[in-house]
């Protein structure tokens, strides 16, 4: 018996074939002009993805890394809520549909999904790449304004994934309002910058007053510790690099980090971890530094040592992103 290829598999794929025929300098020139748009702080109130030129580089080149930091996000959240199974899904600005791909690989039977965007040679190209993929094969693919006048069915799961930095404030108040209205869980990733997570946080906070209970990556539902304007909480997800990324881009290595910001909010209850490491843990000569922010709201530094056996052995093969302890090990 043949074994379906996993998702990610599946959209690597797809997206490999993507660029014959489209000349390199038209590509270069699209993905070029996306990374100023997405990196910019100037919301539109257009669609930034204009023809299939555009959405073919968006797809080569930003579609892996939203997969997974999507998916590294949507993993947290099912750890914190092992019960949960969504049923339904809404990707409001799913683009391409990346979140959806991700929303497949993280619950065996994908939900009946439907992406939602204002760019119809994004949703175009999205319902040709999920041809390849089974358990796509009930995404609804929808053309929808998204801003005010968002309205949206009741579903059981929502994702929102690198939108809000294209709308203003009352587009965002609006999205993140209607997404808590719709749905019994809420998912959303922004780009792991200081501009990003000030975002998050305010979409945080909106879910928290709508009656959501934090479950990812926060262990708590209260305040975030962190001095505004000190830091800011990203986390990082490893990513294959594409020929695109190489041919556009010249780089050397065979992947790259895609650093993100995120919420995953549940209407109670949930499970969120004891702690969850904030940065890239610092492995020493019998020690591992790890910062951690805390059920008890608060951040802390903690060293786990040689004498602490297991749970040092654990510490070693942790990563930026993870639970604290883990389920297995006792502090």
């Amino acid at each position: 018996m043949t074994v379906p290829a996993p998702p990610a598999d599946t959209l690597r794929t797809a997206l490999a074939g993507l660029l014959d025929g489209l000349p390199p300098r038209q590509a270069a020139q699209a993905v070029d002009r996306l990374i100023a748009t997405y990196r910019g702080a100037t919301p539109t109130h257009a669609p930034i993805l204009r023809d299939r030129a555009d959405v073919v580089a968006y797809a080569a080149y930003r579609m892996p890394a939203t997969f997974e930091a999507v998916r590294s996000a949507l993993a947290a959240f099912a750890r914190a809520v092992p019960g949960f199974t969504p049923a339904g899904h809404i990707d409001i600005g799913g683009g391409t549909g990346a979140a959806t791909w991700a929303t497949a690989a993280t619950w065996d039977g994908a939900p009946a999904s439907t992406v939602l965007d204002w760019a119809e040679p994004a949703l175009a190209l999205g319902r040709e790449i999920a041809a390849a993929e089974p358990a796509l094969a009930r995404v609804d693919w929808r053309a929808a304004r998204i801003g005010t006048a968002l309205a949206l069915d009741s579903t059981d799961l929502v994702t929102v994934s690198y939108v809000l930095n294209e709308l203003a404030a009352p587009d965002r108040t609006a999205l993140v309002d209607a997404a808590a209205s719709a749905a019994r869980a809420v998912v959303i990733v922004e780009p792991g910058t200081p501009d990003g997570y000030a975002r998050i946080i305010e979409a945080r906070d909106r879910l928290v007053t709508a009656g959501f209970e934090i479950a990812a990556p926060c262990p708590h539902s209260a305040a975030c510790p962190i001095e505004p304007g000190s830091d800011w909480c990203h986390f990082s997800a490893r990513v294959s690099r594409s020929s695109l990324h190489r041919q556009v881009k010249g780089g050397s290595l065979a992947y790259e980090d895609e650093k993100f910001s995120y919420v995953a909010a549940v209407r109670p209850p949930a499970a969120p971890a004891p702690a969850r490491v904030v940065r890239r843990p610092q492995i020493r000569k019998g020690q591992v530094l790890l910062d951690l922010c805390e059920r008890e709201p608060g951040l802390r530094r903690t060293t786990v040592t040689k004498r602490h056996g297991g749970l040092y052995r654990a510490a070693r093969d942790t990563d930026w992103g993870d639970a604290w302890p883990p389920e297995s090990d006792d502090d």
